[in-house]
Formats: structure tokens, C-alpha cells, sequence
């Protein structure tokens, strides 16, 4: 994905900035220093997590209009008609997205490209795993000079069934993904509960044995080491926050979407609200 730098994405950096400097003199070492900080970053890139968005509709808009686009394109070829000259009568439609790649594809070969090569291009231009696939596809029956009408009608088959078993899958893992964010959550609840009630009431416990036995014992929360031990065991809970809330992500992009980069935004937004979760209600 290209990601084109904006007015907006200055702004928004320019925002983070502020925010961050105005945490850093009014909020300083209290307990809503860490989340504020979470949150100008989170500003600092939220244009381009955007854009991130954006870029994963309009793929999935591309791959639909692109069926409809290959379906006009069997009907034209089978009255007769060239594959190139069936692209140019059909590139006036409305194809969405995919409107703007069709109609520079119909103008390469006006101009005389070679099908191949302007197919290519096209390839190129939309950036999509699916239309790269179909086309490689046309092009070796176009190169071998296989019945192009047949291709084109498979390929318009392959593609139909593709999109089918995607939304399929999303809609039957659609129950695995709200349990995905449960779980993480659950995990959230635990991991506060273990700092908050039960590491101190440890720390407690060995202070007391160690005042019956008149000595700290080793290895325990007792003794000047307790502060250490305490922000030892602070950072590795967040360590695990983090660590458990990119790999469900990433999980949760993939059995929903079938690729990682689509867990990508459900990582992002488990680790920042698990971690504004913690430093909020830790306050440390």
C-alpha cells in the first residue's frame, strides 16, 4: 500500500505534539500521564490508520467490481467480438473504483499496446491479489491461443467462487471473533486483578513471614527489593497485554479475512485499549 502524505497527516502529528507536551506539563507523574501519551500517538496516526482502512474497502470493492467488469467482458466476446475491442466497449460502464484502471486499460490498446502488456499494467495499477491472479491466467491462454470466451467464463467463475468462500468464512468465524475480544478482555481482568489484589497481598505475606523470621526471605517481595520486583512484574503484565493482544489480532484478520494484514487493525486496537485499560486502572 501507498501512503500518500497530507495536510491532514501533518495535523494530526502536529496534534500529538501538543497533546504530548501539554501531558508532560500538566500530568506528569500521575496516573493519566501514560494514557495520555497512548493517545497522542494514537492521534499521530490515526490519518494513517485510516488510510489503512480505506485501502482494505477499496480492495474488496475493486475485487467485486471487477467480477462484474470480467461477466460484461464473457457476454462482449461471445457475440464475436476481440478482447480488446470488448474492453473499449465496455470501459464506459460504472465499475466504481475499478472504473478509473478500466478506462486506462481501454485507452492502452486503443493506442495500440500489446493485450498482454496493457493487462499487466492493469495488473500493476490495481495492486490486487485476486485480479493478479485471473489476469496471469488470461494472458498464458492468450499467449498459448487457448478459447478465450472459455477463459474468460472460468476466470468469471473462479472469481465468483473466491468472493463467495470469503464472505462464507466471515460470516461462520464471526462468532470466533467477538470470543477473540472476550478472551483478551478476560485476560485484561486477570492480569489487573493478580496486580492490584494478589501480588500485594504476596508482597504482604512474605513481609510478614519474614518479620517472624527476623530475615527477608530470598527471592520474595520482602526486603528493599520489593519496589523492583513490583515494577519488574508491572512491565512483564504489559509485555503479555501486548504481546496477547497483537497475536489475536493477527489471528482474528486471518480466519476472518483469510490474510494477516487485515488482523492488523484488530491488533492495533486491542493493544492500545488493553493498555489504556492497565495504565489507567494501575495508575502506575
Amino acid at each position: 500500500m501507498e501512503i500518500k502524505f497530507e495536510t491532514r497527516h501533518a495535523l494530526f502529528i502536529i496534534l500529538g505534539i501538543l497533546l504530548i507536551i501539554g501531558d508532560l506539563y500538566f500530568f506528569y507523574d500521575t496516573r493519566w500521564f501514560k494514557p495520555l501519551i497512548v493517545i497522542s500517538f494514537v492521534i499521530m496516526g490515526l490519518q494513517f490508520f485510516i488510510d489503512f482502512l480505506r485501502e482494505n474497502k477499496r480492495q474488496k470493492e475493486i475485487e467485486l467490481k471487477f467480477l462484474e467488469f470480467v461477466r460484461a467482458l464473457v457476454q462482449t466476446v461471445k457475440s464475436g467480438v476481440s478482447i480488446p475491442k470488448a474492453i473499449q466497449q465496455i470501459a464506459n460502464e460504472d465499475y466504481g473504483d475499478l472504473s478509473v484502471h478500466v478506462k486506462k486499460l481501454a485507452n492502452q490498446l486503443e493506442w495500440g499496446f500489446p493485450l498482454h502488456v496493457a493487462l499487466m499494467n492493469f495488473v500493476s495499477d490495481t495492486n490486487n491479489r485476486v485480479i493478479a491472479k485471473s489476469i496471469s491466467i488470461v494472458t498464458e491462454s492468450e499467449k498459448s491461443g487457448g478459447n478465450m470466451g472459455e477463459v474468460l467464463e472460468a476466470v468469471s467463475s473462479s472469481v465468483f467462487s473466491i468472493k463467495k468462500i470469503k464472505e462464507e468464512r466471515k460470516a461462520s468465524v464471526y462468532s470466533q471473533i467477538v470470543q477473540g475480544y472476550i478472551i483478551f478482555f478476560v485476560f485484561i481482568i486477570i492480569m489487573l486483578v493478580m496486580q492490584i489484589y494478589l501480588m500485594p497481598n504476596i508482597s504482604q505475606l512474605s513481609l510478614d513471614v519474614s518479620a517472624g523470621l527476623g530475615t527477608p526471605l530470598p527471592g520474595t517481595f520482602g526486603g528493599g527489593a520489593s519496589k523492583i520486583t513490583a515494577d519488574y512484574m508491572n512491565s512483564l503484565f504489559t509485555y503479555l497485554m501486548v504481546i496477547q493482544g497483537l497475536f489475536a489480532g493477527l489471528m482474528i484478520g486471518k480466519f476472518s479475512e483469510g490474510e494477516l494484514k487485515y488482523g492488523i487493525k484488530h491488533s492495533l486496537i486491542l493493544v492500545i485499549i488493553g493498555y489504556l485499560i492497565i495504565s489507567t486502572v494501575r495508575g502506575v
